[in-house]
């Protein structure tokens, strides 16, 4: 069994953020976080990359967020892997992600929006989401008290919230998985 199952057996998640990049680079990939700290927020933006000819990058996937001081802080806006990317790119961005937040953020819960654009993809979505370890909050519609959420997430949807520790180990796994 992997170490990377529990993320609890590592001495801090520092180590585990580490230990992900180390991995990343055996497997030909580069896991990079650029994080901000605009007006006493955290701003993340993790991508992963291959090496390209001539020096270049090859994007594969990447995460996009915000976080303030709280256990509910983390707030995720974009998630984008490329369909070109290798088996597990998804999970290492999430894996990275969460132990980027415990790290670095006072979060324990993580909130998203799965935007409703097209019904068939928004429950794709739903789906996915549920797997990582997200659960529905509410759903985000036209209502007045929906507007401060709409301008924040761009659009409609359901919003949903997951455990980080939980999120963390379920793409861990997937990410250990992805290798064999």
């Amino acid at each position: 069994m992997s170490p990377f199952l529990n993320p609890l057996s590592h001495r801090s998640n520092a180590t585990l953020l580490e230990d992900l990049e180390l991995q990343a680079r055996q497997r030909d990939l580069i896991l990079r976080l650029q994080v901000g700290r605009p007006l006493g927020l955290w701003s993340l933006r993790l991508v992963v990359a291959r090496p390209g000819g001539t020096g270049s990058l090859q994007l594969l996937g990447e995460m996009k967020g915000w976080a303030y001081a709280a256990d509910t802080g983390l707030q995720l806006d974009t998630m984008r892997v490329l369909p070109t990317a290798p088996p597990g790119v998804g999970d290492l961005i999430w894996a990275a992600t969460m132990a980027w937040s415990l790290v670095a953020t006072p979060c324990n819960r993580s909130r998203l929006l799965a935007i409703r654009d097209d019904d068939r993809q928004h429950r794709r979505l739903v789906r996915y989401f549920q797997r990582k370890g997200f659960s529905t909050v509410r759903a985000v519609d036209a209502a007045l008290w929906d507007l401060p959420l709409r301008l924040i997430w761009g659009g409609a949807g359901v919003l949903m919230s997951g455990d980080i520790k939980t999120v963390l180990e379920r793409s861990l796994s997937s990410w250990d998985q992805s290798a064999a």
